[in-house]
């Protein structure tokens, strides 16, 4: 068991409560809420889909998320896929991703598939 003085519990310095000041200085203000049972979430920021993406990239982060082989979706979209390659690269790049499947998980976060 802890010592009363170190206890988390323990009950402040009575000098603190008769003053209004700290037990440490009597020169220092009132007592004030610690900064951290004052902070508030930060929000989770949502850009709006429409101008974030282009369509084609759109249509490529939802064939992405369908996990589909980049095979599969060459075909679907009528190219090749050493083309194919580079578009996943250059979108992953634009959005900040390394990885196909980081860019769905990316756009799936972000409600835009």
């Amino acid at each position: 068991m802890h010592p009363p003085a170190l206890h988390p519990t323990a009950a402040p310095h009575p000098a603190a409560l008769n003053r209004g000041r700290t037990p440490a200085s009597g020169r220092l203000g009132p007592l004030q809420a610690p900064p951290y049972r004052q902070a508030q979430p930060v929000p989770q920021t949502r850009r709006p889909a429409a101008g974030l993406l282009a369509p084609e990239e759109h249509q490529l982060l939802l064939l992405l998320a369908e996990g589909l082989p980049l095979d599969a979706i060459a075909r679907r979209l009528s190219t090749s896929s050493r083309t194919l390659r580079r578009r996943i690269r250059v979108l992953c790049d634009r959005i900040g991703v390394r990885t196909p499947l980081q860019a769905a998980v990316w756009a799936a976060r972000r409600g835009l598939i």
